[in-house]
Parts: C-alpha cells; sequence; structure tokens
C-alpha cells in the first residue's frame, strides 16, 4: 500500500485546498494519472499519481491540506489494465473492447515520417489518443498534429481577459437566481492571492501610466506574407505576440531601468529578458514567464507561449513557470479593450498592455489614411522610472512595430 501525499510545490506554500479530485475511491490508475487539483495561494495543479494500483480517497474535496500530508491511498497490488500501445503498419486500427480505436490512430510512418510526427507530439504535450488521424488506415499524420497544435493556439488567443473573468463557482444557477438576490461563496486561495498582489502593487509602487499608439499595417503585412511559410516550417502560427515580445527586448534595452526593480534601498538592473505573458484561466490571472526570451526567434517565442497557455488552462505549470520575471506584457485587445492601464506585477517595474487593433482615420504625410491602429500602455514604478524613460520606452516599441526591420536586423 503507498501513502498519496500532497507534494511540494515551493518553498513559500505551506498548505493548500484539495480542490477536487479526478479519480473516486475504487478506480484504478496508472503512474502519471491526475489524482486531484491541489490549489495553492500561487497556483493551482493536477497531482500525479506515483504508483499504479486502486485508489482509496481518505480526504474530501474542499478540505485545507498540509504539504506532506496524506490523502489518500493506492493499492499498488492490484494491476491496471495494460496500456494500449502506439501501432505503426498498415491495415485498420484494431479495436479495444469498449470499440474504440487503439491508440486513437497510427503514426503515419511513410516516407521517415513518423519521428518528426512523434516529436511534435512530445513536445507539444499532445495526447495522441484526441487526434483523429486522415492517413492511411487512420494514421496520425504531421498535417493532423499541426492542426491540434494549431487548436490550442487559437483556444489561448481566446481565453478570457481578466476583467471578464469570474470564479466558476461564484456563478449562481438559474436556480440560485430565481431564489436569492445574492450568491455567497468562498474566494479560491489563486483568487486571494491576485487580490493580495494587487493591493501590493498599489500600495508599494508609486505607478504612473503612459500611452501612445502605432500603425500596424507593417506587422499585419509581414504576417499575411510569410504566416503560411512559417507555420509550415514551425507548426505554429505566427502571432502578434511574438512581435510584441522582440519589440519589448529592443526597448528595455533601450531604457534599462524599466527592465530594473527597486530593492530595499538599491536598484537592481537586469541584463536578462525573462518576459511573463499574462494569461487568464477559469481560476484568475497567471503570469508564465518566457526565459532568456532574447535568445528566441519568433518560432521559439511563439512555441513557448503556447506551451504556458496550453499548460497554465490544463493547470501543468509549476511554481518556477510562474516566478521571476523581469518585464509582463497583457493582451486585452483580443477581447475588444481599446485602452486600459495595466496593473504592476510586483516587483517587477514595468507592464506593457496591447489594445484592439481598429481601424481609424489617422494622418500620414499630411493625408487622411485609414490605417489600423493600436493603442499601447506602459504602466510604470514612477519612483524608478522617469517620465523621459517611459516615453523613450514606448517609442521603441513604436518603431519597432512599425517598422519590423528593426528587430529583425537589430537596429
Amino acid at each position: 500500500m503507498a501513502e498519496i501525499i500532497v507534494p511540494e510545490v515551493g518553498e513559500s506554500i505551506t498548505q493548500g485546498i484539495l480542490a477536487e479530485w479526478k479519480v473516486e475511491t475504487g478506480a484504478v490508475v496508472n503512474v502519471d494519472d491526475p489524482l486531484y487539483v491541489l490549489e495553492t495561494d500561487k497556483i493551482t495543479m493536477d497531482v500525479l499519481s506515483e504508483h499504479s494500483g486502486q485508489v482509496a480517497i481518505q480526504v474530501e474535496p474542499g478540505e485545507t491540506v498540509s504539504i506532506g500530508q496524506v490523502v489518500g491511498a493506492i493499492d499498488t497490488s492490484v494491476e491496471p489494465e495494460p496500456a494500449v500501445e502506439e501501432e505503426i503498419g498498415d491495415g485498420p486500427p484494431k479495436e479495444t473492447p469498449a470499440g474504440l480505436p487503439q491508440a486513437a490512430a497510427k503514426i503515419e510512418a511513410s516516407s521517415g515520417l513518423a519521428p518528426s510526427v512523434r516529436r511534435l507530439v512530445v513536445e507539444h504535450g499532445l495526447d495522441a489518443r484526441t487526434i483523429t488521424g486522415t492517413g492511411k488506415g487512420g494514421r496520425i499524420t504531421k498535417t493532423d498534429v499541426l492542426g491540434r497544435i494549431e487548436e490550442h493556439r487559437k483556444a489561448a488567443d481566446e481565453t478570457p481577459a481578466r476583467e471578464e473573468v469570474r470564479e466558476k463557482e461564484a456563478e449562481p444557477t438559474a436556480d440560485d437566481a430565481s431564489g436569492s438576490r445574492q450568491t455567497r461563496v468562498p474566494m479560491s486561495m489563486l483568487r486571494q492571492r491576485i487580490a493580495e498582489r494587487m493591493v501590493l502593487a498599489q500600495q508599494s509602487a508609486a505607478i504612473l501610466t503612459t500611452f501612445n499608439e502605432l500603425d500596424m499595417t507593417s506587422v499585419l503585412e509581414w504576417r499575411a506574407r510569410h504566416n503560411e511559410e512559417f507555420q509550415a516550417k514551425h507548426g505554429i502560427k505566427l502571432g502578434f505576440m511574438s512581435f510584441f515580445v522582440k519589440a519589448a527586448i529592443d526597448a528595455l534595452k533601450t531604457a534599462p531601468a524599466v527592465n530594473a526593480q527597486i530593492q530595499g534601498n538599491e536598484i537592481v538592473y537586469n541584463h536578462y529578458y525573462d518576459i511573463g505573458v499574462a494569461v487568464s484561466t477559469e481560476k484568475g490571472l497567471v503570469v508564465p514567464v518566457i526565459r532568456d526570451a532574447d535568445r528566441l526567434g519568433f518560432a521559439g517565442i511563439e512555441q513557448a507561449i503556447a506551451d504556458l497557455a496550453a499548460r497554465a488552462r490544463d493547470r501543468k505549470l509549476s511554481l518556477s513557470d510562474i516566478s521571476g520575471g523581469t518585464f509582463t506584457i497583457s493582451n486585452g485587445g483580443i477581447y475588444g479593450n481599446m485602452m486600459s492601464t495595466p496593473i504592476l506585477n510586483p516587483p517587477q517595474s514595468g507592464v506593457l498592455g496591447m489594445h484592439a487593433v481598429k481601424k481609424r482615420a489617422v494622418v500620414k504625410d499630411d493625408a487622411i489614411v485609414i490605417r489600423p491602429m493600436m493603442y499601447v500602455a506602459l504602466s510604470y514604478d514612477h519612483r524608478l522610472i522617469d517620465g523621459k524613460e517611459a516615453v523613450t520606452f514606448l517609442k521603441r516599441i513604436v518603431a519597432c512595430i512599425e517598422n519590423p526591420e528593426r528587430i529583425m536586423l537589430e537596429f
């Protein structure tokens, strides 16, 4: 009999809430199957099984648990059903007793393609059993995998903005609404932590926001011209965010104070660029970090964003994924926001807010023309960053986006 123990998830975390069990007592699991959801004040994650066997639950969902606490047990003498192995070769997929295709399809093996297909599946954390194969005999082809990656990417783009996020458990049902004028529910630990950090940001920094506008014509043209080839080569769509991450890094190098932090009576200038990208989930806002983003190309940035966003939605982020960023970018524009004042992510000193792209009449070369325009906002800690540096930063963002060759050629 093996114990199910609440794992360590970070030095500063001592307890959490066992939000829900993913299995029932008596269920038989394999190693790495999800057992329960652990919700802490910093992250919500699925806890995976370290053993195979039959589960016995000892702690009810919703209870507060401590790190190291035993919450259940697994009878390792009970063996799970043999896992269905992926099949390579000709012929139709075999059927399981329930009538479902083995491994959901076969991976296309012709022309030496199978290794690249497998690599894509592994790199993007996909479950091959959920992908419908269009190849011979129902095999999974590279095109099938790329299609699923694009679906994940679109889902990441459509994640609700923070302003629109509401705790699912806080939404009254039709019965609740008809029987009461209010619904009272406890705040999740993650929501409490978000609230604390937002108040901390307001109380511990002199936050000021400055705005600018930029013409997205060039970026839109670049995407239209190169997206198909980019996607075919890298297996992922060329989005706006990679341009803005690149532009932000260039601007941070131009105005180093925006990438710095105040620690006590000292200013710490960071000479690396770990860029946080704000992602809203059903439980609240998280900011996973792209490490050493300055060392990545456009494809690397897009792949990192897609991976982090997918893992955020699937509750598979680790504490290290959301810690230690030097600067944050928040994109509310895909939800229609025209303008906002993003709030700092302490101890960072700056955050860039992107907004909706809207066609507007603007003056170019003394002529009124219609251009796709975006407002951008920089919220910054005025204790460290002066108005001149903030304006310099935003003007560099505008220059890089309106002339993408600057970030392509690094000048």
